[in-house]
């Protein structure tokens, strides 16, 4: 009986040491695993740590995904990645997210997007110099393609337009290809035509001309274009053939009048207290990526573009009218007095108007 019960303790003393052993080398098990988790998470964080040093540019553009200008601005993130080596990227926010077509330089300015396109026209006023750039019959004698009116304005833009944009690093302007009449319903054989129709108009100087033709401008926003042409709200539009493609307002249409009436001025700039909190190896890749050789190619891009949308608009059955050479030489003689007008009213603070016309004009 004795002999039973010592033999039973010992059987149970062991299967104890046992469970003990168990225990310990399960604990140590644990623990190497516990110490491959962390170094894991240890090597994962030397690796994430450059990513989380990465810069990313929030940009902001009113326009499409598919317009020109923010095609160009993804195209230049990318640019700037690749010079940087991933450390400098940007994220396009695009369709008004962070804010509407007037809200673009005051979104850079508070800092609430990094940099932003900016039409000059969406702000009245705010920028007389820049926009002069835009008249009726007002382009380089080199000629009226985007790529040369857009590098010309860019080339000028440090002498006579930093102080249009405090706080701001200009990095390219963009001027449209002319804006043309575009029209639904009644054909316009003549300028005549054009009397008592509501047009969308874009800037002050839009309307003027319109006025002048004695049609009625309506301010429609460019996203809902559509909308009023398919309600009737308005009769026509003013948009380069490019932009007509990317709202996709051929449908609606029926008639583009040539030539263009006049321009639009574009800006893209960005924070210049964000750029100057940036690497010297970043400020560089955007010195490099910017400036007059870019807002040529850019410019060169929307030419290309404003043929794609000739093509588009043909393809949606819309009719291009040219006016005849009588009717157009009406028009000069039409649009001159705004012209003129214009930039006397920019040079009232004391602003060097007539130089920077003269040079632009060139």
């Amino acid at each position: 009986m004795h002999l039973d019960r010592h033999l039973k303790k010992k059987q149970l003393t062991t299967k104890r040491y046992d469970r003990t052993i168990m225990r310990y080398r399960d604990d140590s098990i644990r623990e190497e695993k516990m110490k491959l988790v962390f170094g894991a998470l240890a090597a994962l964080s030397l690796v994430a740590s450059p990513a989380m040093s990465k810069t990313v540019l929030k940009v902001s553009s009113y326009l499409p995904p598919k317009h020109t200008f923010t095609r160009a601005v993804e195209a230049w993130g990318k640019t700037l990645e690749e010079k940087t080596n991933g450390e400098l990227s940007v994220q396009v926010f695009p369709a008004g997210q962070l804010g509407p077509v007037n809200r673009q330089f005051d979104l850079v300015a508070s800092g609430a997007a990094d940099a932003a396109i900016i039409l000059n026209s969406a702000t009245p006023g705010r920028f007389p110099l820049t926009t002069l750039a835009g008249l009726p019959l007002s382009y380089p004698s080199a000629g009226n393609k985007s790529e040369i009116t857009s590098r010309r304005l860019t080339e000028l833009a440090p002498e006579y337009l930093s102080g249009e944009y405090p706080g701001m690093k200009i990095l390219w302007m963009a001027v449209t290809p002319p804006l043309k009449i575009n029209i639904k319903g009644r054909e316009p054989s003549d300028l005549a035509a054009l009397k008592g129709l509501r047009i969308r108009y874009a800037g002050e100087v839009f309307q003027q001309v319109l006025d002048k033709l004695g049609a009625s401008p309506l301010p429609v926003p460019p996203a809902e274009t559509s909308e009023a042409l398919a309600k009737g709200i308005v009769d026509g539009a003013t948009f380069p053939f490019e932009a007509l493609q990317a709202f996709d307002l051929g449908p609606e249409l029926n008639y583009s009048l040539e030539p263009g009436v006049a321009s639009a001025t574009f800006a893209f700039v960005m924070n210049q207290k964000t750029f100057d909190a940036l690497t010297p190896e970043e400020q560089k890749a955007i010195n490099e990526t910017t400036g007059p050789d870019q807002a040529q190619a850019y410019g060169a891009s929307w030419d290309q573009s404003e043929a794609k949308g000739k093509e588009y608009l043909e393809k949606n059955g819309v009719k291009i009218v040219t006016l005849s050479e009588d009717e157009q030489k009406k028009f000069h003689e039409l649009v001159q007095p705004i012209v003129e007008a214009q930039i006397k009213a920019a040079a009232k603070n004391g602003a060097p108007a007539q130089a920077f016309y003269d040079a632009y004009t060139k």
